[in-house]
């Protein structure tokens, strides 16, 4: 089995960029069609403190962005993984397995998870913002 080293950076970069809009559009839409009250609203009737709603929303924002640059893949795609697996503990896993089930089963968070790990492994890609050049730039000015 070979693998195309030339092509590997940019299939990162594709997953990452990828990845990257999923959480900004879903940070998006819990805060321009949900709306940050609603949400939190909706947190409280999973029995979750509502200010984890402002949390998640953040991190998804946060993460997004950074997905996007580059700066951290490795560790920002597993610090991610813990909201995955609290949609399919508290929204998604009491109603099936298809995503198109009522309400969403757990099939696409689930998958979420396997390529935020994918993208843990393969790391930063073509593009990115280096984390210890971005922090050596900084040591330097």
């Amino acid at each position: 089995m070979m693998t195309d080293t030339k092509s590997t950076a940019y299939a990162a970069l594709v997953l990452r960029l990828s990845l990257g809009v999923l959480f900004l559009a879903h940070a998006g839409l819990k805060i321009f069609v949900f709306t940050p009250a609603g949400t939190a609203g909706y947190f409280g009737s999973l029995g979750l403190p509502g200010f984890l709603a402002y949390v998640t929303i953040l991190a998804e924002l946060g993460g997004g962005i950074f997905l996007i640059a580059g700066f951290a893949t490795r560790w920002v795609s597993l610090a991610l993984i813990p909201i995955l697996g609290a949609t399919i503990i508290f929204a998604h896993g009491s109603k099936g397995w298809l995503f198109s089930n009522e309400g969403g089963g757990w099939e696409f968070p689930a998958f979420w998870i396997v390529v935020l790990v994918v993208q843990s492994l393969l790391g930063d890609g073509a593009y990115a913002v280096q984390w210890k050049t971005y922090f050596k730039s900084q040591q330097t000015t």
